[in-house]
């Protein structure tokens, strides 16, 4: 089990120093997400309901995280190292949970940007707004890498991962709204968290047979 843990956080860093070293999701993302929330507070009308600014920021987080999915398996796919790392021998779940804590780490940093600009341009966030996105980022990336990496060996991979993530991301959307605007919110942070732990446990353990396929 130790052994586990101790790949996953070397496949983990990998990821993490090539986009210090490369820079190319990161930026891409905080721009993408401040982009869209300073278009649309132009854009939207002067009264619009909070049900609304909070619908635009889930939209907003779930399109920025689509965005980093879609480079997850980018340097493996271009430098054919893909294979590399099924052949490895170490558990191939590992490679799901080191680009899962990866994309999780990137996803964080462009919300921590986001949220005080949502705050500034629309509406004040709440902690029920926070806890609710924490529980969204992790059933993001646990499906989405497990998505992203059958969309890697695919020819239309771009087109591919959002036709197979937006459908399974739609529960989130509609538990993070819940939780931003309902008197309480409890109910919806308890449906995000079972979406996390099911999902979880379905990307952990089909992910071998995805990547080895």
């Amino acid at each position: 089990m130790l052994s586990y843990f101790e790949d996953t956080a070397v496949l983990a860093r990998k990821d993490l120093r090539l986009e210090l070293r490369a820079r190319d999701t990161l930026p891409a993302m905080l721009l993408f997400v401040l982009s869209v929330l300073a278009v649309f507070h132009f854009a939207l009308p002067s009264g619009s309901s909070r049900l609304a600014a909070f619908g635009l920021l889930w939209v907003a987080i779930i399109f920025t995280a689509l965005l980093g999915l879609g480079r997850a398996f980018v340097a493996e796919r271009e430098q054919g190292l893909l294979d590399a790392l099924v052949l490895a021998p170490v558990d191939r779940s590992t490679i799901w949970l080191a680009k899962g804590i990866a994309t999780l780490a990137f996803l964080l940093v462009a919300e921590l940007v986001a949220l005080p600009a949502f705050a500034l341009f629309f509406t004040p966030v709440s902690w029920a707004t926070i806890a609710g996105v924490l529980l969204a980022d992790l059933g993001i990336c646990a499906v989405g890498v497990l998505l992203s990496a059958m969309a890697a060996a695919g020819r239309a991979r771009e087109l591919l991962l959002p036709l197979l993530f937006l459908p399974l991301a739609l529960p989130i959307v509609i538990g993070g709204v819940g939780a931003s605007v309902a008197e309480s919110s409890g109910r919806y942070l308890a449906f995000l968290a079972l979406y996390d732990a099911i999902f979880a446990l379905l990307a952990w353990a089909s992910f071998e047979y995805v990547v080895t396929e």
